[in-house]
């Protein structure tokens, strides 16, 4: 037969081993399954449509002066479930069509470090902790301040037509070129130039996301001994599972889960028990910096162990810690019922001078909130770990479109824990401590001033807030992450325990987020290693040898080094780091994902016929280009210097000229010095970034139209070999799928495939 995605090759040569089962289910069969609308069906999904449509109409419309949470669970995973089945299968058939009688890199390639057979589960929770990081949990409560109306909007809509699909295709396009790397993969598609354009700005804006997304852990670890305990013992754990999956009991998926499961919630609990006591406080109890230099050796290691002893069983770890934190705090909503007052577009929507971040509505929401609904990011691990070690073709959509459907719900609850809480206390915890002057009386002074309709906040209520969190203060705890853990602890303590609970919940949901986080770093650095590696191989071939060890140490340790100088460089300054950091983070995720979408345009024009379908990439990288061009020219050359980075500049050196020893919001003078450091550093790569997307767009462009114009191209794919082993396309597996096992299973051990989770 044909295959549409690769240019036209016919794959008819594939031939299976006679001594073998089928390696995949019959396509007449499978599409009678798919397509066969029994009543059951039909009655399930006419409820889905129903409750999803009552949950927009709900919060869009019929809005009053308050409304229940309930009603963002329902619009959003109603959303998510019609787009997986409907949307993604689409894309799927009309211009991936996946073909499971091909071997996958993960089986052709394997090594037993980077290349490997994974259970689809596994993979799972190992590409959904890796794509997670800060931006899920970070960039919702941020963008907060706008109203919960335009957050909710590009979080849901955002994810569907933009974020999935390129994780998805991304995914599948690194699949079939042997798991290479984004930069590289834009080197084959592009050419010199492009290409060379494109592989320095995945470096370069990887090293800034992985030390933003550092620097957020380190922020939520810091002089915390109980999530420092809790995060350390995640990696024994880790490394337990590893070897009992890989040596003690092969296969036993469901047996490790539930070890893995009750390990984990012991470490949660023990860590307060330990924190509670003066050598865990002696051990334990560490100041920022040294919990910056812990997680660059972390990073390092991490990047070079196998990646079925320490990343894949740390990551499938910890997902049962998100996924299981999210659903909680999704059943609490919808028992406790929690109702909104935030406004659906608050006082700040129509202004550009917020007092949690500067900027416009549009483009700086679409920036704000990246991985909650769009994250170039998630393209460097989709053409990084997972297309090495996914199992079959057809669990791309589950694995690629699904992980991100994931993701997405995650931003959602985030935006409403932030939305849930009082709006006072929301923006005496978000405003910096320049305008708080970081005292509960200097907050209300500073929020009152704000003239926001219903809110009159006190000192008194800052003050009981903090005692019943177990903080001392929660006055400027900019960042997020803090803002995240209160509401969880808000909306969870209605649920379970009460006020004297409230403690607990805080600081359970200060761990879960620094192991979100993590999980993306250690996956980051093992994925930017890889795009170096690449990035190399162009000029010493050598470079391009996975198995070489020399050359993969030598790269990782110049990738750690990178991101953990600037790492080092926002731990230590004087303003705070995700101040200087989260803009240009932002930004540059964003540009990344034009890159990526980019790439992905040129490699669906050389299909024969699929110019028709050409609209499911062109429409997410057009309004992509569009916000983030448009937001780093405002950056770039804007005269208002809270928005403006060199504005900003200019301002606090000519201060500094004038031998001021404050200025805005730098009380000192080492502050000021720092402002016109880091703003000078911003704006130098921010116009890098720009410059680097707008050649690999424009290339891109002219790329596809050439294609277009000659009806298609050779295909940049590896040639087809044939596969030798069976796993179903998704979570739960049909009936012709289920068949099929039963007589793989049947085989005698020495005839079954290898692989982890088998």
């Amino acid at each position: 037969m044909s295959n549409g995605a690769d240019g036209g090759r016919s794959d008819s040569a594939l031939v299976e081993d006679p001594g073998l089962p089928p390696v995949a289910v019959d396509d007449q069969v499978r599409e009678a399954e798919e397509r066969r609308w029994t009543p059951r069906r039909i009655i399930v999904w006419t409820l889905i449509a129903i409750l999803g449509g009552l949950g927009w109409t709900m919060i869009a419309i019929v809005r009053g002066e308050t409304v229940n949470a309930i009603w963002f669970v329902f619009a959003a995973v109603c959303t998510y479930f019609i787009a997986h089945r409907f949307y993604a299968k689409f894309i799927e058939r009309k211009l991936l069509k996946p073909d499971d009688r091909r071997a996958t890199p993960a089986e052709y390639k394997a090594n037993g470090r980077d290349f490997m057979p994974m259970d689809r589960r596994v993979l799972y929770g190992h590409h959904f902790a890796a794509i997670a990081g800060a931006g899920p949990l970070v960039g919702p409560v941020l963008a907060a301040q706008m109203g919960y109306l335009p957050g909710t909007l590009w979080i849901v809509v955002g994810v569907i037509l933009a974020g999935a699909v390129q994780d998805y295709l991304v995914l599948f396009f690194s699949m079939r070129r042997g798991g290479r790397s984004l930069g590289q993969m834009a080197r084959d598609e592009l050419g010199v130039i492009g290409g060379i354009a494109a592989l320095i700005g995945t470096l370069v804006i990887m090293v800034i996301i992985l030390a933003v997304l550092a620097l957020v852990v380190v922020n939520a670890l810091g002089e915390s001994s109980w999530g420092v305990f809790s995060i350390l013992m995640t990696i024994p754990i880790a490394l337990f599972m590893g070897v009992y999956l890989r040596w003690i009991r092969p296969g036993k998926i469901t047996e490790i889960s539930l070890i893995g499961f009750v390990l984990l919630l012991f470490a949660i609990i023990a860590g307060g028990w330990v924190s509670n006591t003066d050598w865990g406080q002696a051990i334990f109890h560490l100041d920022r910096p040294t919990i910056a230099w812990g997680i660059i050796i972390y990073g390092f290691v991490a990047a070079v162990l196998p990646v079925w002893l320490l990343l894949a069983p740390r990551d499938y770890l910890s997902t049962f810690m998100k996924i299981g934190t999210i659903v909680m705090l999704a059943v609490a909503i919808i028992l406790v019922r929690p109702e909104i007052s935030v406004p659906a577009f608050s006082e700040f929507a129509g202004r550009d001078n917020g007092p949690v971040w500067t900027g416009a509505l549009f483009p700086f929401l679409f920036i704000t909130i990246a991985c909650g609904a769009l994250s170039g990011f998630h393209a460097l691990i989709s053409s990084g770990t997972t297309p090495k070690l996914i199992e079959k073709e057809r669990q791309t959509r589950f694995i690629g479109y699904g992980g991100m459907l994931m993701e997405s719900f995650v931003a959602i609850m985030a935006l409403l824990a932030a939305i849930s809480i009082d709006r006072g206390i929301y923006f005496a915890m978000n405003s910096s401590a320049a305008v708080t002057q970081g005292t509960v009386e200097g907050a209300a002074a500073f929020v009152n001033s704000l003239g926001l309709a219903g809110v009159n906040v006190t000192p008194e209520l800052l003050a009981e807030t903090a005692r019943n969190v177990g903080e001392e203060s929660i006055v400027s705890r900019t960042g997020g992450a803090p803002t995240l853990a209160l509401g969880l602890s808000h909306i969870m303590q209605q649920f379970i325990g009460g006020t004297s609970l409230m403690g607990f919940w805080y600081h359970f949901a200060i761990m879960f987020e620094a192991l979100f986080i993590l999980t993306a770093v250690d996956a980051g650095t093992r994925v930017s290693r890889f795009m170096l590696q690449d990035a190399l191989g162009n000029v010493w071939g050598r470079f391009k040898d996975t198995n070489w060890r020399i050359g993969a140490w030598v790269c990782t340790a110049i990738m750690v080094a990178g991101w953990g100088s600037i790492l080092l460089m926002g731990v230590t300054d004087p303003l705070g780091g995700i101040n200087t950091l989260f803009p240009l983070f932002g930004i540059a995720n964003q540009l990344l994902a034009a890159i990526a979408l980019a790439v992905c345009l040129s490699i669906v024009a050389r299909q024969r016929g699929a110019g028709r379908f050409l609209w499911i990439v062109a429409v997410p990288l057009a309004f992509t280009a569009v916000v983030t061009i448009t937001a780093s020219m405002q950056k770039i050359f804007s005269p208002v210097p809270a928005v403006g980075y060199w504005a900003q500049h200019s301002a606090f050196r000519a201060a500094l000229e004038r031998g001021e020893t404050s200025f805005g919001t730098a009380r000192t003078r080492e502050a000021m010095e720092a402002v016109v450091r880091n703003t000078f550093v911003q704006g130098t790569l921010s116009i890098i970034f720009v410059t680097l997307a707008i050649i690999v767009i424009a290339i891109a462009i002219a790329r596809t139209i050439a294609l277009l114009r000659a009806g298609g191209g050779p295909s940049t794919e590896l040639p087809a070999q044939p596969a030798g082993r069976y796993a179903p396309a998704s979570l739960f597996a049909s009936k012709p799928e289920r068949d099929l096992m039963k007589q793989w299973a049947a085989l005698p051990a020495e005839k079954q495939p290898s692989g982890v989770g088998h």
